[in-house]
């Protein structure tokens, strides 16, 4: 919770949170935590615009769509060094591999992969691809892309406002609570992506992916009682996953 003298937002934020949320080589201070935590849409701007430049790129030299599109993906997850798509597989494992919450919380903390999580991995990657393959045949690649990365990451901060700690431990919990003031900032900064692609698919891209990210939420905490840090990305990679099928299916 950020205290009341200290600054609700501050500059440094947004290295913090890129240094948290991706591998890009940046100098950063976590001191301030969770109150970091506005950036998350920010950190998703610039991994959205990166990652659209090369498909771009990749089209302007004579490339394929689909080949354009994995290397979309690819970026992507470089840029983030794959750890929403852990998140996501970790998850799976666990909320669907486990009887009980110990048992749960002990497969997503394990380091192996499980069908679960195969699985989870293998649809997100497809769902992704065949989004964006849909939306370079249409023409709106660039402005789609963005507004998804940049919506999906927005989810994750009223998540981590919202719902207890699973663990004691962990990425999520070393990070802190995010307060009210936090996610409020996050939520604008979400509503002005909604202004880069066209207004009606941008707020339904938005739609859908609060309720995709709230489902899987709302799973975590009927079944371990809050959130970790692989919940956090697990609800990321289903936040993009719907964002991108809602600019697909009406832009293209």
């Amino acid at each position: 919770m950020t205290k009341p003298d200290t600054p609700l937002i501050r500059l440094a934020d947004i290295s913090a949170a890129i240094g948290l949320l991706t591998r890009l080589p940046v100098k950063t201070d976590d001191a301030r935590g969770a109150a970091a935590a506005w950036a998350f849409p920010l950190v998703g701007l610039i991994i959205g615009v990166l990652a659209a430049c090369l498909g771009w790129g990749a089209l302007a030299l004579g490339l394929s769509a689909p080949i354009s599109a994995a290397l979309v993906i690819t970026a992507q997850v470089v840029m983030t060094g794959a750890m929403h798509e852990d998140g996501l597989a970790d998850t799976f494992d666990g909320l669907w591999g486990g009887w009980d919450k110990k048992r749960r919380l002990e497969i997503m903390k394990d380091s192996q992969i499980g069908t679960y999580g195969v699985i989870a991995l293998v649809l997100s990657l497809v769902l992704r691809w065949t989004a964006i393959t849909a939306l370079i045949h249409s023409g709106a690649l660039f402005l789609a892309l963005i507004a998804a990365a940049t919506l999906s990451r927005m989810p994750m901060v009223f998540i981590m406002a919202s719902m207890p700690h699973a663990r004691d431990g962990g990425l999520s919990a070393s990070v802190g609570r995010v307060g009210k003031d936090t996610a409020g900032v996050a939520l604008g900064l979400a509503l002005l992506t909604c202004f880069i692609a066209p207004l009606p698919a941008s707020i339904i891209a938005l739609t859908t992916a609060i309720l995709a990210a709230a489902t899987i939420a709302m799973i975590a905490l009927r079944k371990i009682g809050g959130q970790t840090g692989d919940i956090l990305g697990a609800s990321q990679q289903m936040a993009e996953i719907a964002a991108l099928i809602s600019f697909a299916t009406i832009l293209s």
